[in-house]
């Protein structure tokens, strides 16, 4: 880990610290040299688990037909798409992403599956939502968050574009719970994820940066506290695979 210390113009970068007006940048950079095999990478590195992890928020976001949601750093667009099909016809699907490589791929991806009419893409940063207040009735975040420069001001964009009774679902890596996982996680992260991206996505540095990234993000009762600041209330978190991931959720009073 690097012995550099933030100040208020540096943010982490991984384990780096960079001027925080660049770090938009270097994430778009990790995120445009991976885009091609990401979602071969996730079902690699989880070994299919992310399909679990992400069909739980689903359910626990309690989506119903006629709702509007906003899918933030939303990729390659499983959640947009599980979400499409519990809103329907009457109900709207917002994919975003900061990433204009990743939200085509996204786009072209939902397009072959047939996921249209209800669902639209929109390139957007998390921190500076384009949406008047009180536009959705539910907002999800999974495995973005922690790319995101300035956390706090993305939480309380979510809190400010949800509908009273609206509820935020972030979905992301998170610290393990059970004795002994650390240890194995680490050897995994730090050894076979970079290998992995190198085999396969041609790109050791990128997932050594998720692997970093991963270390750097609050852990659960952190960002349940960032949650509760942004105004979010009834906050709780739900740990997945041993805590390895967490879904957090808040609702808008």
């Amino acid at each position: 880990m690097t012995d550099q210390t933030p100040t208020e113009d540096s943010i982490d970068f991984g384990y780096a610290q960079v001027p925080r007006g660049e770090k938009v940048a270097r994430v778009g950079a990790v995120f445009d040299s991976v885009a091609g095999k990401y979602d071969l990478m996730n079902d690699l590195m989880s070994f299919g688990v992310h399909r679990l992890w992400k069909h739980f928020t689903v359910q626990l976001s309690a989506v119903r037909a006629g709702e509007r949601v906003l899918d933030l750093a939303g990729g390659t667009g499983d959640l947009s798409a599980a979400m499409a099909k519990r809103v329907g016809p009457e109900g709207l699907v917002v994919l975003s992403d900061i990433n204009g490589s990743m939200l085509k791929r996204g786009r072209d991806r939902l397009v072959d599956r047939g996921v249209v009419g209800n669902l639209v893409c929109a390139q957007i940063n998390a921190e500076t939502l384009p949406f008047a207040d009180a536009s959705f009735d539910c907002v999800t975040i999974g495995f973005g968050l922690r790319n995101v420069t300035d956390k706090q001001a993305a939480l309380a964009e979510m809190q400010r574009v949800l509908t009273p009774g609206g509820r935020a679902l972030i979905l992301e890596f998170s610290k393990p719970q059970v004795p002994g996982l650390s240890r194995l996680y680490d050897a995994y992260s730090f050894n076979v994820l970079p290998t992995l991206g190198k085999i396969v996505a041609d790109d050791e540095a990128s997932y050594r940066y998720l692997a970093e990234s991963i270390r750097m993000h609050p852990d659960q009762d952190t960002l349940r506290g960032m949650m509760e600041s942004a105004g979010f209330a009834r906050c709780a978190y739900y740990n997945l695979t041993g805590g390895i991931v967490a879904v957090h959720r808040g609702y808008k009073v």
